[in-house]
């Protein structure tokens, strides 16, 4: 899109600052972030979607910078930039662009996002449940009025193979690939039949490694790219390539994923419903402690739903859903409308407590926020109206 006319900047603009009003009197500090941003940190850190459609470039000085793919990472660097003390309780809101490529003729490449960020709240599923109250408040003051809420939970499936018998590399594949539904079904799968595993391209290459550590496989990696003059591909490190292969060579000794195992996993996914009635099949489900406390978070969170005026019945619930950013790592939600051209999402947002600690925090710091698409808002709004 070339521009905004003056009538489509003017209506921006004002519901622009009823979301942010929104925000501010809930106590939220209206902060700026940097527009330009380290690469690194986005490329690591939120997944493939984004990693894929950002706009990376090269500084004067070599170093790689990007346009914000999102405002959650830069408020959090700004957080570290100006906070006393890291695991200081902030709360902060913003409105302002972000920059992602796109093939979707509904979706801008420049897009506005206003949004909240609540950092090391004392009550976490308060906290959790008072976002999701001022994203669906926001929203309405935008002047949506007809929408849907999904919610999930990944500190739930994380817990559950928390309490699994496997390999840690298993689970952190499983998690990894929790995104990628086909993907992860095609991992759990072979997981489960170890045993039945045909050779593949690779297997020549792991047949090398059997035994070998990670820092002999590095070495055995090198030398071989030296050998054959071959350049590295994908962007994949000597290091990310000698650990595949290590972990490939671990699976030819380990036993296959138990059934029991298997079919706990696949009677959670299966869950869906309002995120009252969840509660039920997910508590018949026989996690060990890690899975029992995230059930008991899950429970807290819909009392403070209610407590906050919020009708669990009328979200929906999908064991599956987890959104598409690899910094979440517990309740998670999104807010979609209906629009001409399908359904449209105008907001989103959850819990990701690691991401702070990943972008240079000493201490740990819990963290949970939303972000709206301004055009979405506008675009889902007017077509309901």
């Amino acid at each position: 899109m070339p521009g905004k006319s003056s009538a489509e900047r003017q209506a921006l603009e004002a519901q622009n600052a009823r979301v942010m009003a929104v925000f501010e009197a809930a106590g939220f500090d209206h902060i700026a972030p940097d527009i330009l941003q380290p690469a690194d940190i986005f490329l690591e850190r939120s997944g493939e979607d984004i990693r894929a459609n950002s706009y990376v470039f090269t500084d004067p000085e070599g170093a790689e910078m990007c346009l914000r793919p999102d405002l959650t990472v830069p408020a959090c660097r700004y957080h570290l930039a100006h906070a006393a003390r890291p695991d200081s309780e902030a709360r902060y809101c913003y409105c302002g662009p972000a920059f992602r490529f796109t093939k979707d003729a509904r979706l801008l490449s420049e897009f506005g996002q206003a949004g909240i960020e609540w950092l090391a709240a004392g009550d976490a599923q308060g906290s959790e449940a008072q976002v999701l109250a001022l994203t669906i408040a926001a929203v309405r003051a935008g002047g949506l009025k007809g929408f849907r809420v999904k919610l999930g939970d990944l500190s739930l499936f994380h817990a559950l193979l928390d309490g699994l018998e496997m390999p840690r590399r298993w689970r952190r594949r499983l998690i990894h690939h929790f995104w990628r539904p086909q993907t992860f079904r095609e991992t759990l799968t072979r997981f489960a039949a170890l045993e039945d595993q045909t050779r593949t391209s690779i297997s020549p290459f792991v047949d090398k490694v059997v035994g070998k550590d990670i820092g002999q496989t590095q070495g055995w990696v090198e030398a071989e790219l030296d050998r054959g003059a071959i350049p590295l591909a994908g962007g994949r490190s000597t290091e990310e390539i000698a650990t595949r292969l290590v972990e490939k060579a671990a699976d030819r000794s380990a036993h296959p994923l138990a059934p029991a195992a298997v079919k706990a996993i696949e009677t959670y996914l299966a869950i869906e419903g309002n995120a009252a009635s969840v509660l039920a099949p997910l508590e018949a489900i026989a996690g060990g402690e890690a899975y029992r406390a995230a059930l008991k978070r899950f429970r807290r969170r819909i009392e403070a739903m209610r407590e906050r005026g919020l009708a669990p019945e009328d979200f929906a619930f999908a064991a599956t859903f987890g959104r598409n950013l690899e910094y979440y790592t517990g309740f998670v939600f999104q807010i979609e409308a209906d629009t001409a051209q399908g359904p449209l999402q105008v907001a989103g947002g959850g819990r990701y407590d690691d991401l702070l600690s990943d972008i240079g925090s000493a201490v740990p710091v819990s963290a949970v926020g939303c972000a709206i698409g301004t055009e979405s808002l506008l675009a889902a709004a007017g077509a309901r109206s």
